[in-house]
């Protein structure tokens, strides 16, 4: 009997009404037709994007909007309604920016999440570390429950050395920070699953994210800092994890994976 094939996409689109504008965002769907897709930075509210979003009614969508106008903010697009859906983490002071989307399916849960930037002070890399923890505390609870959970995502930092160009020049920057990298490490032995790598362990090159200013794309001087990670209980069940580094419209590229269902 073949497998169904859920294919879900993250992305990144740095501005979705910029994306609009550009026609690489209504192209990505047409195209690639993903059944889920988690959008982060999206920068708008829905009603800012409400007659493009109409121009695809196969879709069901969620936006999550910070207090601040034009900052952050995340999205899920399925082709199936969610049986529920929630827009933080339900912490005070983790919640308020829009950073998440929990979508929950029949058979697993879906986190969207753009994760903080700790570059611009001492007190954002401390509000990012705090978010790390209080996510990781809620994703092991439901695993706990028996809940399938997938995380998809800009995570803001990258992983070891093979997910960066210059490693050696950013050891001090956050977004790849010791301690930064430390909770990845926490992430993945607490039973989470980074399926792009485990499936390309030893493959160079392979970034999500160029910084625009200095021309990095095209020298492929990147990052790897947007992920899908997901419980055990579905490690198996990925068919295949990929990067779109030829997909445009922003300064991040999509990921995606195969999920059978």
């Amino acid at each position: 009997m073949a497998e169904n094939i859920l294919r879900i996409y993250s992305w990144n689109v740095n501005g979705i009404r910029s994306g609009f504008k550009k026609g690489s965002f209504q192209e990505f769907l047409a195209t690639h037709k993903p059944d889920i897709l988690g959008v982060q930075e999206t920068k708008a509210e829905e009603a800012q994007v409400l007659d493009s979003l109409k121009a695809f009614p196969e879709y069901h969508w969620t936006f999550s909007c910070g207090a601040k106008k034009g900052y952050s903010g995340t999205a899920v697009f399925s082709r199936v309604k969610p049986n529920a859906v929630a827009c933080d983490l339900g912490i005070a002071a983790c919640d308020g920016e829009g950073r998440v989307v929990r979508a929950e399916f029949a058979d697993f849960i879906l986190f969207n999440v753009y994760f903080p930037n700790g570059k611009s002070r001492e007190e954002r890399l401390r509000y990012k570390m705090d978010f790390y923890e209080a996510f990781q505390k809620m994703c092991e609870e439901l695993v706990a429950q028996g809940k399938h959970v997938v995380v998809c995502g800009d995570v803001n930092t990258a992983h070891t050395e093979i997910d960066l160009a210059r490693p050696k020049a950013n050891a001090k920057i956050s977004g790849f920070l010791p301690e930064e990298r430390a909770w990845m490490d926490r992430f993945l032995a607490a039973g989470f699953h980074d399926v792009f790598r485990e499936a390309n362990p030893g493959k160079p090159d392979q970034y999500t994210w160029w910084d625009m200013q200095s021309g990095a794309r095209a020298r492929n001087v990147g990052w790897r800092i947007d992920y899908f990670f997901v419980s055990a209980s579905l490690r198996n069940r990925v068919k295949r994890a990929y990067i779109l580094p030829e997909v445009m419209g922003s300064d991040h590229c999509p990921v995606g994976i195969d999920l059978a269902i």
